[in-house]
């Protein structure tokens, strides 16, 4: 019986455009299914590694900031200058609309609607099932694999991989401002972390700049705290709660990347559908695309041999890129945000030259750097230091 498509690729954010570009590129036919209207709560930060790789022009970036500012819940701050070069800082709703379009001019095929389910033909190949966003009609679509990358509690996840429901989530929410002049609370080039316990019990909350507008955010995988009065302590604390409010938006983060990201068959995930997004940092942009990318070669192969054991590809190659990393920020995020008395020495830490070199190096380029074993010697001691509280 005749495929519609090659691969359905359900979500239209960073990951699942990623995958459909590339797989569009390779000559596959590509269905980009993705909701209508909807935007992620994200700060918004790119590093130099994402805009070189996935080929991002200068005129999406609507800021560059060149240093991040660390707030103890003592109101300690400590300036890290980014040194040579600058975090892009994105929309999300122009920057996803961006990546879609893309993947359209690629030759993929785009629609709007919402998924509900994967059926299967009587010859057992994958249906797509999903509704149009006006009216509710029912469409359904043969397809030889389908790519889940439709977010945090992806449906597609949930659906076909055991203990996809399972996944440990921050919940983050953030308000977009108009930005005020610049002043000496608010930088135009500078990213705000706020490591404060009233503001979050258990992450942090952000002030991030983007051009004309500004996103003030914060995150929490406790379920009773409340983030919206959060928001509002940090506007009236910042100077920023007179800033007109452009819009807000709100959405759970997973912080664990799933065991296994394919159903041994012809589905695989990426991107938050996968639990791609880096503990302690929360950054997902980066991650995702990375995700994305990996999961359409794994589907490219798939397609030339008929191989399922391809799919595993996906998470196998994320994890060698980028297993270490999210292993070692999640065993900071569980030691340093625990209380206000660890998010303090933590601050402190980062006035260290070392440990800022070593952050930016690793942040920038996306990689854990070896240049200078000393440095990581000497960050261990002190980490351990501040840790047990032996740190002057």
């Amino acid at each position: 019986m005749k495929h519609d498509f090659d691969v359905v690729i359900v979500g239209g954010g960073p990951s699942g455009s990623t995958a459909a570009t590339d797989l569009a590129r390779g000559g596959h036919h590509v269905l980009l299914l993705d909701r209508a209207g909807r935007i992620k709560p994200c700060g918004g930060a790119i590093p130099p590694r994402l805009i070189k790789d996935f080929e991002i022009p200068d005129h999406l970036l609507v800021a560059k900031a060149r240093s991040a500012r660390m707030i103890a819940p003592s109101d300690k701050q400590v300036d890290m200058p980014v040194g040579d070069g600058f975090v892009g800082m994105v929309d999300r709703d122009v920057f996803d609309e961006w990546l879609r379009g893309r993947a359209v001019l690629t030759g993929a095929e785009r629609r709007t609607g919402t998924f509900e389910r994967v059926d299967r033909d009587p010859d057992g190949t994958a249906v797509v099932v999903y509704t149009e966003e006006r009216g509710g009609a029912e469409h359904r679509v043969r397809t030889r694999t389908v790519i889940g990358a439709d977010g945090a509690r992806s449906a597609v996840a949930r659906q076909n991989l055991k203990g996809a429901d399972k996944v440990p989530c921050v919940f983050a929410y953030h308000e977009i401002i108009k930005s005020p002049p610049a002043t000496g609370d608010y930088d135009p080039s500078r990213c705000d972390v706020f490591y404060q316990g009233d503001l979050s019990p258990d992450f942090y909350a952000w002030v991030f700049p983007h051009g004309d507008t500004a996103s003030i955010g914060v995150g929490s995988a406790n379920k009773g705290y409340a983030l919206r009065p959060a928001i509002a302590r940090l506007r009236e604390q910042s100077g920023l709660d007179k800033c007109e409010t452009i819009r807000r938006e709100g959405a759970p983060i997973p912080l664990k990347p799933l065991k296994r990201w394919d159903n041994g068959r012809d589905i695989v995930v990426a991107g938050d559908a996968a639990g791609v997004v880096a503990p302690a940092s929360g950054e997902g942009i980066y991650y995702a695309m990375a995700a994305g990318r990996f999961a359409a070669e794994a589907v490219d192969s798939f397609l030339a041999t008929g191989k399922a054991g391809a799919l595993k590809l996906a998470r196998k190659r994320f994890m060698k890129a980028h297993g270490r990393v999210f292993l070692i920020l999640g065993i900071m995020q569980h030691f340093w945000y625990r209380n206000d008395k660890r998010r303090e020495r933590f601050v402190k830490m980062c006035e260290d030259k070392d440990v800022q070199a070593l952050t930016w190096q690793a942040y920038m380029h996306k990689e854990l750097v070896r240049a200078k074993p000393m440095s990581h010697v000497k960050i261990f001691f002190k980490d351990m230091g501040h840790l047990i509280g032996s740190a002057a």
